[in-house]
């Protein structure tokens, strides 16, 4: 008997999309970021709380930090997959993203006592992709306030003293601001260091992130959100992404930001007794 509507479609498996292949990322393999079309060679590889990262670096010497994700990245145009070479350990750079010289591999240091604190997920994510490799040679660890509100609590807590320091990384740091009034007295072995700009978003230079400038949100709208709309972002985590991905190294941040963040290095490792 004739079937009048054919074959069963159940019946045979369903196409599957064709699998990116996967290239070694071996240094100085020249690729392209799919999503931003960054392109420039492979000059390290790193890891992170996110997964395995490449760092690239294109002609005009910028470098730049990319999720190792499947099919992200283009060959003459075509996706592939980038993984570990088989049988290596990482790629070594000879710098790290803060621009200081790249330290020799060795076992990691234990923690030191004194502790570097941000206001934020967002800070403390911007602060491991530019000093991670320093914070982790010098054993620094990073915390997160989750907003400046906290951080008298977090300081009792702490007990700041002279081989405990705390060091205290603050946005909107101008005279006048809630911030400063914060920050006024915070004790002794406690540093804290800002920037003029409202988020740390806005600390991470323009070009980076492929705009002219950062708009001008007016006072009693939410910054974030604001900028979003403004820029057609979408969502404020749909902006993190792109903020994120803009930045590779120290070049892509502010001096302000710079400045105070090497600041705060440098007081939290002198404490005394602090090994």
């Amino acid at each position: 008997m004739d079937d009048r509507y054919g074959r069963d479609v159940l019946a045979s498996p369903r196409r599957t999309k064709p699998r990116a292949p996967e290239v070694a990322a071996e240094r100085d393999l020249v690729v392209e970021d799919a999503a931003s079309g960054f392109c420039g060679a492979v000059v390290g590889l790193e890891k992170s709380y996110a997964g395995d990262l490449v760092r690239l670096e294109d002609r005009h010497g910028r470098t730049r930090v990319f999720l190792m994700h499947p099919a992200a990245f283009l060959i003459d145009g075509k996706p592939v997959t980038l993984v570990r070479p088989r049988g290596r350990g990482p790629v070594a750079a000879a710098r790290t993203a803060s621009g200081s010289r790249m330290a020799p591999v060795r076992r990691a240091r234990t923690a030191r006592a004194s502790r570097l604190f941000v206001e934020g997920v967002h800070d403390a994510t911007l602060v491991e992709r530019v000093w991670g490799a320093d914070l982790r040679a010098e054993g620094v660890v990073v915390v997160s306030l989750d907003g400046l509100d906290n951080l008298d609590a977090a300081l009792a807590e702490f007990q700041p003293a002279p081989h405990r320091r705390a060091g205290v990384l603050v946005d909107h740091l101008l005279a006048g601001t809630k911030e400063a009034r914060l920050t006024e007295e915070v004790g002794e072995n406690v540093l804290v260091c800002g920037h003029p700009y409202v988020d740390v978003w806005q600390a991470v230079k323009p070009a980076s992130v492929r705009i002219s400038a950062w708009p001008t949100v007016p006072m009693g709208e939410d910054w974030k959100t604001g900028v979003c709309s403004r820029l057609r972002w979408g969502t404020p985590q749909d902006g993190w992404r792109r903020v994120l991905a803009g930045v590779g190294d120290f070049r892509d941040l502010e001096v302000d930001l710079l400045r105070s963040v090497e600041e705060l290095i440098d007081f939290v490792t002198a404490a005394e007794g602090d090994h």
